[in-house]
C-alpha cells in the first residue's frame, strides 16, 4: 500500500483545489482499483500517522497536509517545528517555525506560494544584487517565515514589519530560533515610514491592500529589485498586474494553489 499512500499524499498536496474525503477516495479507487473499504483504511492510516489532517470550513470537510512535522513546501525549503528531527538533503534550507497564533506556519496555501516564489526569485532572477548589502522587507510579517526564508536563502539583511504585537513577538522568537538575530529585525514600523531601499519586498496580504501599497513600493524597491506577493485570488490577478504595470513593475512569474495565486514582479528601474 506504500504506492497508494504516496499517491494520496501527492493528490492532496499538489491539487489546485482543496480535496474532500469523497474526492480523494474516488481518485484512489479509480487509480488503483481498490475497494472503498481499502481506500478508507489508507486515508485513516495517513491521518493516524500525522501525514494528513481533517479541516473544516463553511460546513465542508477537507483533507490537507499536516504541519506538525517537517514538511517540504518548495524544492529546497523544509519547514520544521522545533524538536522534530529531520535529515536534510544536500541543498535543503530547513527553517524552524514555532506553532503559534501568528499567520505563516506554512499551513495556508498563500504561505507556501510565497515561499515558492521567494525561492524562484533567489534561484532564477537574482543576478547582480550586492551579496553583503542585499536587503529584504517583509510587510505584515506574521510568524516571520518569509523574511527568514529570504535571509536563509541568500539575502544579507532582513526587516519584518507588523502592527500586531503578538505577531512581532512570535516572529522575533522564530528569528532567534533560526540563529538570525544579527541579520533580521522585527519592527512595528508602518510601511509609509520605512526609510531606505530593498532588493526584495515580500507581502502575503489580501488583494485590496496589495493594490493600495503600490506607491510606497515604487519608492522603496531598488531598481531591478523584485516584489513577491501572495494572498491573491485567481480572478484578482489581471487587475493587479495592470496596476503594477502602471507603476513600472514587470510581471515575471506566478504559481497557484487552491484558487490562490502567488506572483513575482520586477522593477524596471
Amino acid at each position: 500500500m506504500i504506492k497508494v499512500r504516496n499517491n494520496a499524499l501527492r493528490l492532496v498536496t499538489d491539487s489546485t483545489l482543496r480535496v474532500t474525503p469523497p474526492a480523494l477516495e474516488k481518485a484512489l479507487i479509480d487509480s488503483h482499483g481498490l475497494s472503498k473499504k481499502q481506500v478508507k483504511a489508507v486515508i485513516r492510516d495517513l491521518v493516524s500517522d500525522g501525514e494528513l489532517v481533517y479541516t473544516y470550513e463553511f460546513g465542508s470537510t477537507f483533507l490537507e497536509p499536516s504541519f506538525n512535522k517537517p514538511v517540504r513546501v518548495s524544492t529546497h525549503v523544509v519547514l520544521k517545528p522545533p524538536g522534530h528531527h529531520y535529515q536534510p538533503e544536500s541543498e535543503d534550507v530547513v527553517i524552524q517555525i514555532q506553532p503559534g497564533a501568528a499567520f505563516g506556519d506554512g499551513r495556508h496555501p498563500t504561505s507556501r506560494l510565497a515561499i515558492r516564489n521567494i525561492e524562484y526569485v533567489l534561484k532564477k532572477i537574482k543576478s547582480d544584487w550586492p551579496g553583503d548589502q542585499s536587503r529584504v522587507l517583509d510587510i505584515g510579517t506574521g510568524s516571520g517565515v518569509l523574511v527568514i526564508t529570504a535571509v536563509r536563502m541568500g539575502i544579507h539583511q532582513g526587516l519584518g514589519i507588523d502592527i500586531d504585537p503578538s505577531a512581532r513577538s512570535e516572529a522575533g522568537e522564530n528569528v532567534l530560533l533560526n540563529g538570525l538575530g544579527d541579520r533580521i529585525e522585527i519592527s512595528d514600523q508602518y510601511l509609509e515610514t520605512i526609510d531606505g531601499h530593498f532588493d526584495l519586498v515580500t507581502a502575503n496580504l489580501r488583494y485590496p491592500t496589495l493594490k493600495r501599497i503600490g506607491p510606497c513600493l515604487r519608492k522603496i524597491t531598488q531598481p531591478k529589485g523584485v516584489i513577491v506577493f501572495s494572498g491573491i485570488r485567481r480572478h484578482e490577478l489581471p487587475d493587479l498586474i495592470k496596476a503594477y504595470d502602471r507603476k513600472n513593475f514587470e510581471f515575471r512569474w506566478k504559481d497557484a494553489m487552491h484558487d490562490w495565486v502567488g506572483v513575482v514582479f520586477k522593477s524596471m528601474g
